[in-house]
């Protein structure tokens, strides 16, 4: 087998400048895929530019607003998923406690039906903040992996779990992990060997080095078959505070040549998929 790797920017059309950065890295062909938050204000201008570049992203689910930004609103009028002022919560932990499966998934099929009337099919899901994944709350992962496999789409789910978490899951965590890749082997959901970003924050990383290194470090440990690195690149400007300066950090990553010729080096092949 041959070691795989898909470099994913998140967060396509969250806001202006992470938008313009993805755009760029895209052009530059830095990365290899990107997905599209469908409920932003400028999701129309980012589903325009990417589509004139020839690329289509993936849906990223998105069922909570962002810290630090306006508030979203969700593109139905699912009851349980908004606050009373009809915008997306920015706390993960509020939607896992009150959100209803029926709500999530009439979101999906919303937010599914925009980008396809748009002429960007998707062929693959993820999951915006990991909500979807049970870590706050409800699990959604079941009814997503169900879903997904009515639409025909792939999924992004790790079948080893340990490096995007860090190290073993803890017993019911790993116990729903299995049930949950057994799931998408049953239904013919494609998802990746492994998953890995960065879960640091500035304080904890330092500097830039540590970051690099830290990425460095998954990408040698990255096991056969086709696995996902996935980013959230931004301008210095677009993003306040320490998520800010993360972001910006993995914006010099994506263009540092130390970061090519490990990827070089480690003879891993960079794609646009895992399906």
């Amino acid at each position: 087998m041959t070691r795989r790797v898909v470099i994913t920017a998140d967060d396509l059309g969250r806001e202006a400048g992470t938008t313009e950065v993805i755009i760029a890295l895209l052009t530059e062909g830095q990365v290899s895929a990107t997905t599209l938050i469908p409920v932003t204000p400028l999701a129309e201008q980012a589903a325009t530019q990417v589509r004139d570049l020839g690329i289509v992203p993936r849906l990223h689910v998105t069922l909570t607003s962002e810290q630090g930004l306006r508030r979203w609103r969700p593109l139905t009028g699912a009851t349980t998923l908004p606050d009373p002022d009809g915008t997306l919560t920015d706390d993960p932990f509020t939607l896992g406690a009150r959100g209803e499966t029926k709500d999530v998934i009439r979101e999906a099929d919303a937010q599914l039906r925009w980008m396809r009337d748009r002429d960007l099919p998707p062929v693959a899901a993820d999951s915006h903040s990991g909500t979807l994944y049970g870590l706050h709350g409800r699990s959604w992962l079941a009814p997503a992996l169900e879903w997904c496999a009515h639409h025909n789409l792939a999924f992004r789910l790790p079948r080893d779990a340990e490096p995007y978490l860090g190290g073993p899951l803890p017993p019911a965590l790993a116990a729903a992990h299995e049930s949950a890749v057994t799931l998408a082997d049953t239904l013919g959901v494609a998802i990746p060997q492994t998953i890995a970003t960065n879960r640091r924050t500035a304080d904890d990383l330092g500097s830039y080095e540590q970051l690099r290194d830290d990425y460095l470090r998954r990408l040698a440990d990255l096991p056969e078959g086709t696995s996902e690195l996935f980013l959230h690149p931004s301008s210095e400007d677009a993003v306040n505070g320490p998520d800010g300066v993360v972001r910006t950090w993995e914006t010099r990553l994506l263009r540092d040549p130390a970061w090519h010729r490990a990827l070089e080096s480690e003879g891993i092949e960079v794609v646009g998929s895992w399906w």
